[in-house]
């Protein structure tokens, strides 16, 4: 027993050593370096300890003839596809228009109340109030607008008298002024016509402010009769569009005041579906683009991208987005969770393991391929799409072989050599 416990020290101290001084070692030949290396390692060619020795890994020979480190990599032969790239945002329906329907004027609900839940169709009366003296104010009116119309020839009457009498005025003072000239005629009674000249000039404007005062009075009846009407007009609240009620129409012989609820009316066919595009993805968003609509409940549904926002939402960042679809049959509710799939520009993209990617010493998304000298290369690159089989990549050559096993281990310039997978 003694013995087996002092082997199996003797052999995690060896472990041991080989971790912390033949650490180099050890890694070359979990890269595929041959055991031999760690042989060379810890002896001379004499047998002596030689503890700076470096680990050797498999080489071979170059174009100018020089050896170089191989590593070996797995890489993936792909073949750039043309793909429809798709914006996928979570977003939720929304009602094409509601509206709340309140009084404008005060007065007793006389009108049985609809209930909640009813189409109505537009222009349906929704609330009636008690009239009250409104039809005897609007006769009153009528009376006025009467009266002062009435008065309109009267003071048209008068109005030409007084031009009558300027004129014969001024006949009679160009007379005097002429007989004056002659000697036929005294300087009184030239001064006598000039008076009743003037006199006749005041009669003119007295007939006329008559004239535009009852006009002012036509114009005022007039309005208080239209404001008469409106009021009438006001006691019937009525649907401004065809939809649903969203709650009971207000109660029989409720008192309504101005600004006081009658009803609450949405449209939900068309429906909207309303999401928001993170900044990235807002440029490959248009006005018309196809879209599809995956709703919690379970179906889905097919429309175009109505409107896109220009101004982004202040805190996240964001840009609106609305789709429009038909709800003939009114299956679809307002605030039901929608997954929204946008159709976008078609591009060409490589499809590769989500692994593959890694990043550069700048921090830069990429991955690394096998160049015609079997040498590594970072390649920067953008990924389009994330699937649960890979990800969408474009930047990369129409045709690459793509390091998805070791490309960590490698840098540029790094002699590799691949071992090719089934593409995916």
């Amino acid at each position: 027993m003694r013995i087996i416990s002092i082997l199996t020290a003797l052999f995690v101290l060896s472990g041991l050593y080989f971790l912390v001084f033949e650490r180099a070692a050890v890694k070359a030949i979990s890269n595929g370096a041959p055991l031999s290396t760690l042989i060379v390692s810890v002896a001379n060619v004499d047998g002596t300890l030689n503890q700076k020795a470096e680990p050797k890994i498999e080489t071979k020979n170059t174009r100018k003839g020089s050896a170089d480190q191989v590593i070996r990599v797995v890489a993936l032969q792909s073949v750039q596809q043309k793909i429809n790239s798709t914006v996928i945002l979570r977003g939720q329906t929304e009602a094409a228009r509601e509206v709340q329907v309140r009084a404008e004027t005060s007065g007793k609900v006389v009108s049985e109340p609809l209930r909640k839940g009813a189409l109505v169709e537009e222009n349906q009366i929704l609330c009636k109030l008690d009239p009250g003296t409104r039809d005897s104010h609007l006769a009153d009116a009528n009376a006025k607008l009467t009266e002062a119309k009435a008065r309109v020839p009267e003071t048209q009457a008068r109005l030409e008298e007084a031009e009558s009498r300027l004129d014969e005025a001024r006949i009679n003072f160009n007379g005097a002024k002429q007989l004056a000239k002659d000697g036929y005629a005294t300087e009184t009674r030239v001064a006598a016509t000039q008076a009743a000249v003037r006199s006749a000039e005041a009669g003119v404007a007295s007939a006329r402010a008559g004239f535009k005062t009852t006009r002012s009075r036509i114009q005022s009846a007039e309005a208080t009769v239209a404001g008469a009407k409106k009021e009438i007009e006001r006691l019937v609240l009525r649907a401004p569009f065809s939809g649903l009620l969203e709650a009971d129409t207000a109660e029989i012989g409720s008192l309504l005041q101005p600004g006081t609820l009658c009803a609450t009316v949405i449209q939900l066919n068309p429906i909207k579906l309303v999401g928001f595009a993170a900044e990235i993805d807002m440029p490959r968003i248009k006005v018309g683009a196809n879209a599809r609509a995956e709703l919690l409940a379970g179906h889905a549904v097919y429309g175009k991208v109505t409107f896109l926002s220009r101004s982004a939402d202040k805190l996240t960042r964001t840009f609106r987005v609305d789709v429009e679809v038909q709800n003939l049959d009114l299956s679809i509710s307002d605030g039901q969770t929608a997954d929204i799939i946008i159709s976008a520009e078609g591009k060409t993209a490589h499809l590769v393991p989500q692994s593959a990617l890694t990043l550069n010493d700048d921090g830069d998304l990429g991955i690394r391929i096998v160049t015609k000298d079997s040498t590594a290369l970072f390649v920067k690159v953008k990924m389009l799409i994330d699937t649960p089989s890979g990800v969408w990549l474009n930047g990369l050559p129409e045709r690459a072989d793509i390091i998805v096993v070791g490309q960590e281990y490698v840098k540029d310039g790094v002699i590799v050599d691949p071992t090719f997978r089934e593409p995916m």
